[in-house]
């Protein structure tokens, strides 16, 4: 009997969005390790973004970098033929997303954290899904990857429960019928984070560092890394007879409400 091997992304053309760090990051060094060439994208941290094409350059894979404010449509649009200029796109990640748990924008109101979601999280989605997917379908073959959450098609609690569900919700509703648009040439799926660890989950309060523990049936915080290589396996010719799922990457639920303590009036702002 064969052992299976870690899939070989040899010649894969691939850009992840909002890849200068967190989740976007690791699927970048991850398809990268596995032989692609990707194009590493940014907002505005044109830092982060080189230091990352040098970190894959240096461990001996190929990356790039392109800028570019997803919030503009007209920047959508510019990626996507920035993008493919050089060369067709194979693999194409819609990662980006807004912090509106951390920094600055952890005391906008309400409605101010709704509309930066919607545009770049669903809206900016939608649109590179849309011009990128019309390529690749035209072209005969490729692959999408969208970012949803867990907990869009469960429910939270909150704030931040109300809006990234109905973001993320939007998000995961649009892969099931963007991939019976671009079937056959192009399939599309999307990755439902659970409890990730990112700079959030590093500073989250005893509260929410129990619930995350408690709500998974393995114990533990996922990683960057977890979301990662799920995402490079379905983009693999190993998962070439997969389109439209949405695969949870989250230990395993146990269910909501398994941690007995106060919640926080503020939701995730902490």
């Amino acid at each position: 009997m064969n052992c299976p091997t870690e899939p070989s992304l040899a010649g894969n053309r691939a850009v992840v969005t909002g890849s200068t760090s967190g989740i976007g990051r690791a699927i970048a060094e991850e398809l990268a390790a596995a032989g692609a060439t990707v194009i590493v994208h940014g907002s505005k941290k044109r830092e982060a973004a080189v230091a990352l094409v040098d970190s894959i350059q240096a461990g001996g894979g190929e990356a790039e970098f392109l800028l570019c404010d997803l919030a503009q449509s007209s920047c959508c649009d510019k990626l996507v033929e920035q993008a493919w200029q050089t060369a067709p796109v194979d693999t194409w990640i819609n990662n980006a997303g807004v912090d509106v748990l951390t920094g600055e924008a952890a005391d906008w109101p309400f409605e101010q954290k709704l509309n930066a979601l919607w545009e770049v999280d669903v809206m900016a989605t939608i649109r590179l899904s849309r011009a990128m997917g019309a390529r690749m379908k035209q072209r005969g073959s490729g692959t999408i990857v969208n970012i949803g959450w867990d907990q869009a098609e469960l429910g939270m609690e909150g704030d931040s429960g109300e809006m990234f569900a109905a973001c993320k919700g939007a998000v995961m509703a649009f892969t099931r019928s963007l991939a019976k648009s671009l079937a056959p040439e192009v399939r599309v799926n999307c990755v439902a984070p659970g409890w990730i660890k990112t700079d959030w989950g590093e500073s989250a309060s005893d509260y929410w560092q129990k619930r995350a523990l408690g709500e998974s049936l393995l114990n533990r915080w996922g990683t960057p890394q977890d979301v990662a290589r799920i995402v490079r396996f379905l983009v693999s010719s190993q998962a070439s007879f997969l389109t439209g799922q949405m695969i949870h990457v989250n230990g395993g639920r146990k269910g909501t409400g398994v941690v007995p303590l106060n919640r926080p009036e503020s939701g995730w702002n902490l």
